[in-house]
């Protein structure tokens, strides 16, 4: 399996940020992706829409981080209504992975062309890398957003947890 980044390309409008992810969305596009949403979330943007119709598959982190960011916008800050994430035409797997993690309920499902108004401006998101301290903490992290928010996958990624911990120990200086 590839192990190449999904490819990102991002829309702003004034009310909604909108990124389409192409190809597999696995550990090493989940940090690019986690960056990316946080930038856009100190600009102000609180409604997001996931065009999925050409990710092709997401792995356990990526998930774990679209998961912890379903989780973070849910939840309402002071002075401002709680935020909200529509995954866009994902596929039937993408959408099973998410029913079988427990985290389905984070996010509005939707199908159908991408809402772009004309005054939406797009770009691709150049794709930053990351050394292998950045990338075992960014799944360590994930798996256990996974594990936080449904206890049922404790036992799913209870080992993966734990040989991430033991390699992010051996990794820092």
């Amino acid at each position: 399996m590839s192990t190449a980044p999904a490819k990102m390309f991002v829309f702003v409008g004034d009310r909604f940020a909108c990124v389409k992810i192409s190809g597999r969305a696995n550990f090493n596009s989940s940090i690019d992706f986690k960056t990316l949403i946080n930038e856009l979330c100190q600009k102000g943007y609180s409604y997001f829409v996931l065009d999925l119709s050409e990710c092709l598959l997401m792995d356990s982190t990526f998930l774990g981080v679209l998961a912890g960011f379903g989780l973070k916008m849910g939840q309402a800050q002071p002075g401002k209504p709680p935020g909200a994430i529509e995954l866009l035409n994902p596929n039937e797997r993408i959408t099973d992975l998410l029913e079988n993690l427990g985290v389905l309920q984070l996010f509005k499902l939707a199908a159908g062309p991408l809402p772009v108004a004309e005054q939406t401006e797009g770009h691709e998101h150049a794709s930053v890398p990351a050394n292998k301290e950045e990338v075992t903490r960014a799944c360590l992290e994930a798996h256990q957003t996974l594990m936080d928010i449904n206890p049922k996958n404790i036992s799913k990624f209870k080992e993966v947890t734990a040989f991430l911990s033991e390699d992010l120990k051996k990794l820092k200086p």
